[in-house]
């Protein structure tokens, strides 16, 4: 484990780190402005570009009959890239315009006629249900007898909850440039997470084989899932642009067009029946959760998924049925988003458990405890049937309790609360602490696999390249330092090059929080290869005088060669490594602070420099790819069960809000997080994450709030969109890594940071409602608002006779 800085941290700073549109101009480059569409379903009548081709400075003008196939789609392929004949969002894109500057770009996209018949559009989930407007069917996961186990439940509570969508707000919109090549290919430098399904959706857009099309990425400036599909067509823009016109082409949509036409966070809308004995031992468990997958499908069913599969979150709960459906309506195609389903079950079980110790006059804690995973009588296993290894949540959930010094605090938020009744200049208090259990794997199975190249050139330095793409999070980093580890190198000796289609091929996205994980472990075995020749290599070079060595005779041809085996090895990263350090020695050989000897006789040594001099001079090959895959994956989308995950990722969070009562602004004053991340690669990247995630997703749920008017995006700028600054982060703000030496199953006994921590940002949406508990409308029900509890959604909860004239029945 090591606290070095990101592997970009001093080209950040500096401003000298390259994004795409940093890639210096062409003189004959054209740039690429996109028209959509205003309306959130219409019928195209009448496209007229005469007038806009004849506007100075334009090149070009493409329509979806451009294209050789206009049809994409990372599940199903049901999306136009230019629309047609008809349009089903608002933001969806109909022609691209060509030309000299951003400026004459948005001159001829002005002229440019189109002539809509709008028609009605499905804009709500429950206009979707009512309408039966569905995509793909309804998926269901079930454990047990729930309808039995409710009728008996000595306790029943029904409710629903509505959450709403996020955008993902990267700093770097989405991106794109194309260069044509000679004999017909393509090169695109993309903003994307998924180099492949780019490589993918240009070649059939363009009509051209995948040999033909190289998608390279370098880094991205943000991507949270946000460019895991959606940066695909817009590589196709730029690259059929350049395609037809021969020449460069670049795009850079404009934050307000990024998020006018990109798909969001899933809204969710959630019902469910739940029993529950005296004690607060949920019994049963019947949810129905439909999503807003927007007008096409994107990943909306595979986070529909995930939704349900997290729908138990840290708790057992022996009779559960959860049955999910995609709705299809007229807005941008939902997307993946950091969690990706994850976190919308788990809201939902969350709140349960805030409900049914409302419902008890207990302490939500008490209850949280008393239904938590545990290896004892057999509640370890999930409702898909996965046992719940290395299960670290009861001990969370204590030391937390502990260490954040919960029941004190409890104490004088209710004496506090008490006093606020009375004088309203006080604030109101709340206090919540909340688990979360991740599944790590994306649950297709075949998109658990990764492959890595990894070169080690002559003067003893290497560069490596894999399918995982640089984002911000650090994942360069941690694969960096799993290959200069390994060889007893600093990680300053190993450069990450850029994620090319052409070094890493048929790669899955950098998402599911796998990347490390996948590309990581790939890596790894492509550098053990190597290793393993090295270390015979340098056992044998120990016997035979230096005088004999390749260096100083191959060119004369005088000694014979050293000949060693090939490498073979499992599909295993762990194969062959000590564990604690999770390092492979082979031969008896170790590879340490740059030097190489033989653990017997120590006094015999050489330089790693010296070493690799002595392979190339002896023909043995110093570079070495591999491929890897998650093993003992078992889950049966068809039947719902099986093992989903390699492993969980696990934490809690307590978290402390204060409430204006006047303005029903909510701020942090305080978060306390526990996270088990196994044995981090970089302890400091990872606390980056948890910090970074956990207050993203307390933007969601509290702040971020889109606004809509006849399906066009109003709110598609900072102004008028409200993340996170400086000032809501939390004034107390505690942070620990668990210690936990026994995620056997992965790469070095690590665990992924990515998305987990993202999820406890509801124990600040749950603090909110504790701090309302106290009011009198709220002591015998529970507070009923949308996720994002936003400043105006707290008023309403708090008055709902004020503002029943703007609320929609």
């Amino acid at each position: 484990m090591s606290n070095l800085p990101h592997d970009s941290a001093h080209t950040h700073v500096t401003g000298r780190s390259e994004f795409v549109d940093d890639r210096a101009y062409h003189s004959n480059e054209l740039f690429v402005d996109v028209l959509y569409s205003p309306h959130a379903k219409a019928k195209i009548k009448k496209i007229n570009i005469d007038k806009a081709l004849k506007s100075p400075g334009v090149k070009g003008i493409f329509l979806g009959k451009d294209f050789h196939h206009n049809i994409w789609g990372t599940i199903f392929q049901d999306q136009p890239l230019l629309a047609e004949t008809e349009v089903n969002f608002a933001g969806e894109a109909i022609a691209l315009i060509a030309a000299t500057n951003p400026d004459t770009a948005a001159a001829g996209k002005a002229l440019i006629e189109v002539t809509y018949e709008v028609k009605p559009a499905v804009l709500s989930v429950q206009d979707a249900i009512s309408q039966e407007s569905f995509i793909a069917g309804s998926r269901k996961i079930e454990r047990g007898e729930v309808e039995k186990a409710l009728a008996s439940a000595p306790n029943k509570l029904e409710n629903s909850l509505v959450i709403r969508g996020a955008d993902h707000f990267y700093l770097e919109s989405n991106v794109a440039i194309a260069y044509p090549k000679e004999d017909g290919q393509i090169e695109v430098h993309s903003s994307s997470q998924h180099p492949t399904e780019c490589q993918h959706v240009v070649s059939h857009g363009l009509g051209l084989g995948s040999k033909d099309v190289t998608v390279i990425v370098k880094r991205m400036g943000g991507g949270f899932g946000g460019k895991e599909s959606q940066a695909a067509p817009i590589a196709a823009y730029a690259a059929l642009v350049a395609q037809k016109l021969n020449v460069p082409a670049r795009i850079v949509l404009t934050k307000d067009d990024d998020m006018v036409m990109t798909g969001k966070r899933n809204p969710f809308e959630v019902f469910y029946n739940v029993g529950f004995d005296d004690n607060g031992y949920i019994t049963a468990l019947d949810a129905k959760l439909y999503s807003d997958g927007g007008a096409y499908a994107d990943l909306s069913t595979s986070i529909m998924e995930r939704a349900m599969l997290h729908s138990d979150n840290a708790y057992f709960i022996p009779h559960l049925r959860v049955t999910g459906q995609v709705c299809r309506t007229n807005y941008h195609p939902h997307t993946a988003f950091r969690g990706f389903g994850g976190p919308k079950g788990v809201a939902m079980i969350e709140k349960i458990i805030e409900e049914v110790a409302h419902y008890l006059g207990k302490d939500p804690l008490e209850i949280r405890k008393l239904n938590c995973y545990t290896d004892e009588g057999g509640r370890n296993v999930t409702h898909y049937d996965q046992v719940v290894e290395n299960n670290c949540l009861p001990r969370l959930l204590s030391d937390l309790e502990k260490e954040s010094n919960y029941v004190a605090r409890r104490k004088e938020i209710e004496a506090h609360n008490a006093k606020a009744l009375v004088d309203r200049s006080l604030p109101l208090k709340g206090l919540s602490l909340t688990p979360v259990k991740f599944g790590i794997s994306f649950t297709t199975r075949f998109l658990n696999q990764a492959n890595a190249l990894v070169i080690i050139h002559r003067d003893g330095t290497l560069q490596a390249t894999t399918g995982a793409t640089e984002m911000g999070q650090g994942v360069n980093a941690r694969i960096s330092e799993l290959i200069a580890s390994e060889l007893g190198l600093q990680r300053s000796a190993v450069r990450m090059m850029p994620t090319s289609t052409d070094k890493n091929a048929n790669t899955s996205p950098t998402a599911a929080s796998s990347g490390t994980d996948l590309n990581g472990a790939a890596a790894i075995l492509a550098v053990r290869r190597i290793k393993m020749r090295l270390s015979e290599l340098a056992l044998k070079l120990f016997d035979i005088p230096e005088s004999q060595w390749a260096r100083h005779t191959a060119g004369l041809g005088t000694q014979e060669e050293v000949e060693v085996k090939n490498a073979h090895l499992t599909n295993d990263p762990n194969e062959g490594a000590e564990w604690n350090s999770g390092i492979a020695e082979y031969h008896g050989i170790t590879f340490k602070e740059g030097q190489v000897f033989s653990a017997k006789h120590p006094e015999k040594r050489m330089t790693f420099h010296s070493l690799v001099v002595e392979a190339y001079h002896n023909r043995i090959a110093l570079s070495e790819y591999a491929h890897y895959k998650f093993p003992g994956l078992s889950f049966n989308k068809l039947t719902g069960k099986g093992t989903a995950f390699l492993y969980f990722t696990q934490g809690a969070a307590c978290s402390e809000v204060s409430i204006d009562r006047d303005t029903g602004e909510a701020k942090v004053t305080r978060a306390d997080i526990i996270m088990d991340l196994g044995r981090p690669i970089n302890e400091g990247l990872d606390l980056g994450q948890v910090t970074g995630a956990f207050i993203q997703g307390m933007g969601w749920v509290t702040t971020e709030k889109l606004f809509y008017k006849n399906g066009f995006l109003l709110s598609h700028a900072p102004s008028t969109y409200k993340i996170p600054n400086i000032q809501d982060t939390p004034r107390i703000f505690n942070v620990r890594l668990l210690n936990n030496n026994e995620n056997k199953p992965n790469v070095r006994g690590t665990k992924a940071a990515g998305e987990p921590p993202l999820l406890l940002c509801l124990s600040v949406w749950t603090a909110i409602h504790d701090a309302m508990k106290g009011l009198s409308p709220f002591k015998l029900k529970y507070p009923h608002m949308e996720l994002p509890a936003t400043n105006e959604e707290i008023l309403k909860a708090m008055h709902p006779e004020l503002f029943k004239k703007w609320t929609k029945k």
